[in-house]
């Protein structure tokens, strides 16, 4: 998966124009995120990821069959283009989504056929022609370095998809509501939040047994309680934003999520 506001030049990586590509391992510098204010995160990710940040879902337009689609998203900010979890170049919290932790490789499409490709993002400071983890070997071979990342990026693509059926059956339960997210900051505005989903608990509850164990069999219903319990990484997005604006560290009273 290729993210148009983190991957800024992705390209396919390719053994005759890349083989003396090198990589700077371990990252030491996330600042290159600082424009990203959310990340798609696999329903595999949720146990970590609920801990650290907030888990939305948000609309990406018709599939194939002309039906809506959702996925998930780790939120970052309260704002297009506002990253809270980069303090300089730090992160913030101490889980890393799986696309940011494979930064500056992804899985991208190629082709009429959307055959998956191995690509990276040229723009990355992390890269040189001298210094570092090479790419490839003196036979033009991909790596060890390569080899394991392209496994790890294969086994998220798969996760990518296992994601989308669970949200497809979130969506033909009739699960999923538009919601808004208000807080009131002492001293200081409003912080409005709008464009995404949440499960209805409501709705939830109101299902049957039977629906309640088809949910828990095939992984949606554990999906759905991390997701709740995610919610709470609101108020520290709130909090944060709070202490690197004019108001300084004011104390937040953000309010409950409401719908639409």
């Amino acid at each position: 998966m290729i993210h148009p506001t983190l991957h800024r030049q992705a390209v396919a990586l390719d053994r005759r124009l890349h083989r003396d590509l090198k990589v700077h391992q371990p990252q030491p510098d996330w600042s290159f995120a600082a424009g990203v204010n959310a990340l798609f995160v696999a329903g595999a990710e949720f146990g970590d990821a609920c801990r650290e940040y907030p888990i939305l879902f948000v609309r990406t337009g018709p599939d194939e069959q002309g039906r809506p689609q959702v996925l998930p998203i780790a939120a970052f900010g309260l704002a297009p283009g506002e990253n809270l979890y980069l303090d300089g170049a730090q992160w913030r919290a101490l889980y890393l989504p799986a696309l940011l932790r494979a930064y500056p490789f992804g899985i991208g499409r190629a082709g009429d056929d959307g055959r998956s490709v191995l690509s990276v993002d040229l723009a990355w400071a992390g890269l040189s022609r001298t210094e570092g983890t090479p790419l490839f070997g003196a036979d033009g071979e991909p790596g060890e370095h390569l080899k394991a990342l392209q496994r790890q990026l294969e086994q998220f693509d798969g996760e990518v998809r296992r994601t989308r059926e669970l949200c497809r059956r979130l969506l033909d339960q009739g699960l999923l509501r538009d919601v808004r997210f208000d807080a009131e900051v002492a001293d200081g505005p409003k912080v409005h939040v709008d464009g995404f989903l949440t499960v209805d608990e409501a709705k939830l509850a109101a299902l049957g047994d039977a629906e309640l164990l088809a949910l828990a069999r095939n992984g949606a219903l554990g999906l759905i309680h991390a997701h709740l319990i995610s919610m709470g990484n609101l108020r520290k997005l709130v909090q944060w934003r709070v202490e690197r604006g004019p108001g300084g560290a004011a104390a937040p009273r953000p309010a409950a999520a409401t719908p639409a």
